[in-house]
């Protein structure tokens, strides 16, 4: 039950300090879209699309594969982690040089290429400090993590706060990001130190040997970006900055909330990979209950989402932003797909599955690229959103058929037509106040949400400690 307490302080604990991290990226995203409208957050969106771009490049599968080797039994923790974490600063520090002579080759006017650049950096920074996330989940303190990130989103809100109330400019407002980014870089390090000393260790044959292994996640991690962020590169070079702009006032309600799944499998995955092999009945057990978590999050979302888009980008980023409204409807509807998304690939890598999940996510990224291609200079934004959808569609699609023939699992769900009948009461109580305070209306609509699901048997008061339980005398390996 040790284990089960931490990981339900650890769901708790992140998910408090990722819902105030919310409310102030979101506060940060209200003062950047109406200092900046449309157009100005147009460049501002396409600059840190290249975030992406540049942390899908070094990713090399190094994140997952190091979670997974410390979590299985006997390894040796600070060897790995030196070895890889060196692997990291290398790699990314080789694409931080090469970075801004790949940007100048975009169309983009001298200050959006300043911009990149600066992304670039930053880069640097996120990308050497999330590798040791997995001493976190390894340890189930991924609190610590939470925290730091929490407070150097502090940090950027008032770096954008300051650059806003001076008139600063627009490269201030990127610059943000490197603030960010650097102090969650010096906050992680040094934290990490207290659970582990590990050094810079360059090891030629294991970063080799270790390369072959995690590469198909690595170029997963590219494939991901193709479909995820790709649109709004192709939107900034198809259509005018005043559509990315439009197009990513949503994408970043969207892309705020998909921490959590993220968060979610981050904190079990370790036992996926203990369990998946060697205690079936556990990994059915544990997986079966995220599965369910995830239909109950992800129902009242789409129902909030489309009863109060409006209200949302309104307080984002004002009337000048109506437009948004329609593609923040579309894109509800990916989010929900890439929770399940997140669960059927994040089950292929602890099932040592990644070379079909490289195939899946390879196909899907062809499909997205050519979709949106057809669909954009049509559409617009609103077809990079239907693009979107599909695509994530098809990402569960193709994760459901290859974990049920490869690694024969298939999600089972109990009390399913009661979540729904929780979730059309919520429906009910929206529709009849939805002319009241969203907020407000919200909270009281989610807590009835709650409620019914308690009082229906769907959710139990001991379950979190049913969901993951293992044997006492397995308790050292996680604390």
């Amino acid at each position: 039950m040790f284990v089960a307490k931490k990981i339900a302080y650890n769901v708790l604990a992140n998910s408090l300090s990722k819902i105030l991290t919310i409310v102030l990226a979101l506060a940060s995203l209200s003062l950047i879209t109406r200092y900046l409208g449309k157009e100005g957050f147009g460049d501002y969106a396409t600059a840190l699309a290249f975030l992406s771009f540049f942390s899908a490049l070094a990713d090399l599968g190094l994140n997952s594969s190091l979670t997974r080797e410390i979590s299985r039994p006997n390894a040796s923790e600070k060897d790995i982690v030196s070895k890889i974490f060196s692997l990291r600063i290398v790699v990314s520090l080789l694409i931080l040089l090469l970075a801004p002579f790949f940007v100048f080759l975009f169309p983009y006017s001298l200050e959006v290429k300043k911009a990149i650049v600066l992304v670039a950096i930053s880069f640097f920074f996120s990308s050497s400090y999330q590798v040791l996330n997995g001493i976190f989940q390894k340890k189930l303190v991924m609190d610590k993590v939470a925290l730091v990130e929490f407070l150097g989103k502090i940090l950027q809100f008032l770096v954008i706060f300051v650059a806003v109330k001076f008139q600063m400019g627009f490269l201030w407002v990127v610059s943000s990001l490197l603030f960010y980014m650097i102090f969650n870089f010096i906050g992680v390090f040094w934290w990490s130190r207290k659970y582990l000393i590990f050094n810079f260790k360059i090891d030629w044959e294991y970063w080799k040997k270790f390369l072959k292994e995690s590469y198909p996640i690595g170029i997963s991690a590219l494939v991901v970006f193709i479909y995820f962020k790709l649109d709004t590169i192709l939107l900034s070079l198809l259509k005018t900055n005043s559509d990315v702009g439009i197009y990513n006032v949503a994408y970043k309600v969207i892309e705020n909330i998909t921490f959590f799944p993220a968060m979610i499998i981050g904190l079990v995955f370790p036992i996926f990979s203990q369990t998946i092999f060697s205690q079936k009945e556990r990994f059915f057990e544990v997986s079966n209950n995220i599965y369910k978590v995830f239909w109950i999050i992800v129902i009242p979302l789409l129902v909030g989402t489309i009863f109060f888009s409006k209200q949302i980008i309104y307080f984002i980023g004002g009337p000048n932003f109506s437009q948004s409204v329609l593609v923040l409807r579309i894109l509800i509807f990916a989010l929900a797909l890439i929770f399940f998304g997140n669960f059927f690939n994040s089950i292929l890598i602890a099932g040592n599955k990644q070379n079909k999940l490289l195939k899946i996510l390879s196909l899907v990224a062809i499909f997205n690229i050519l979709l949106n291609l057809i669909l954009i200079p049509k559409f617009s934004y609103l077809g990079a959103a239907f693009s979107s959808v599909f695509t994530e569609f098809l990402v569960v699609l193709g994760g459901v058929y290859v974990v049920s023939k490869e690694l024969n699992y298939f999600p089972q769900i109990k009390n399913f037509s009661k979540i729904i009948f929780s979730g059309i009461i919520m429906v009910l109580f929206f529709f009849l106040f939805r002319q009241y305070n969203f907020l407000v209306v919200g909270i009281i609509g989610s807590i009835l949400y709650i409620l019914s699901l308690w009082l229906l048997g769907v959710v139990k008061s001991d379950e979190i400690g049913g969901i993951i339980s293992i044997k006492r005398k397995k308790n050292a390996k996680f604390s």
